[in-house]
């Protein structure tokens, strides 16, 4: 959606000198009947981003890219350790299964079924919190960048700045440039402060 609403505002503001100029000049003729020549319309300047690269090269995708690694390092510790208890289990149950009775097998395997089932659950949810804390490291991320360059845009005359992968097509009365550069030294400078 956001896709498609950026696309719909770049043929707009394309189109709206266009538009501005035709207007102008549709009904006026010049002295000998011929048509007024058109004004030179002012190119509409848009910048577009390498997001990914903003991501990957700024202090503060370090910092989230850091903080992610972190976290799933540690659930990694801690899903190995609560794997190798149930391996033990397993392996002591295995070793006492021949001497214990038919009840009692039933018993050991349901009580071990119950641990395996506890140890997927925990992985579950141990990837869920995962996935919830990298999700809010990259809405804060891109809320950060998307500040960057409204101020960015601003400062230098820009009508719109998009995502790089997102730009599918330019009119020629387009001025577009790669902003990337300014907006990760203004994001960097941001979080020094």
């Amino acid at each position: 959606m956001k896709t498609k609403c950026s696309i719909l505002l770049i043929m707009l503001l394309c189109a709206a000198p266009l538009w501005a100029t035709a207007a102008e000049t549709a009904p006026a003729d010049g002295p000998k009947g011929q048509p007024a020549p058109l004004a030179a319309a002012q190119p509409v300047r848009i910048g577009y981003v390498d997001i990914n690269r903003i991501a990957g090269e700024s202090a503060l995708g370090k910092s989230s890219q850091a903080q992610a690694k972190e976290r799933q390092g540690k659930f990694q510790a801690r899903i190995e350790t609560k794997r190798k208890q149930l391996d033990k289990q397993k392996a002591a149950l295995e070793a006492k299964f021949a001497t214990l009775t038919p009840p009692q097998r039933e018993a050991k395997a349901k009580e071990f079924q119950k641990k395996v089932e506890e140890f997927q659950k925990f992985v579950m949810d141990a990837e869920k919190e995962l996935q919830n804390i990298q999700e809010g490291l990259s809405k804060a991320l891109f809320e950060a960048i998307e500040q960057a360059a409204a101020e960015y845009g601003k400062a230098n005359g820009l009508a719109l700045v998009v995502v790089k992968r997102e730009l599918l097509y330019l009119a020629s009365g387009v001025d577009s440039r790669d902003v990337t550069e300014g907006i990760l030294a203004l994001l960097n400078e941001k979080v020094k402060k």
